[in-house]
């Protein structure tokens, strides 16, 4: 079993900038993907960004060039900074482990006020 701990959320004003964290514990193999889904309300949850075992990320479109993830594989965290906040990016974030199985936290609340 694996368990998922976000921390980081909160408000933040249009253009600034938060960090989000994310620590894994359990039974982890060491080929994994982790990385930061998020869902608004009345929306689909989608993807904001995965970070794989072996150094590869991927972004969705509408944060690229604004946020930027980062694991430490020793540790089994994963870090999400967020900058030029907008608005639109206010969500649920969640964190994100997959290594055959999928794991996910209960979610962390950003806020932005434009």
């Amino acid at each position: 079993q694996v368990q998922l701990v976000e921390s980081g959320g909160g408000l933040v004003q249009a253009g600034g900038s938060l960090r989000l964290s994310c620590a894994a514990s359990g039974n982890i193999f060491l080929s994994n993907h982790m990385g930061w889904y998020r869902q608004a309300p009345g929306k689909q949850r989608e993807l904001v960004a995965i970070a794989t075992s072996d150094g590869r990320t991927n972004y969705a479109d509408s944060v690229k060039g604004r946020f930027t993830i980062s694991r430490d594989n020793a540790k089994n965290t994963v870090h999400l900074q967020m900058s030029s906040l907008k608005p639109e990016d206010t969500a649920l974030y969640y964190c994100y482990l997959s290594h055959g199985m999928v794991y996910w936290g209960k979610g962390t609340q950003v806020t932005v006020s434009s």
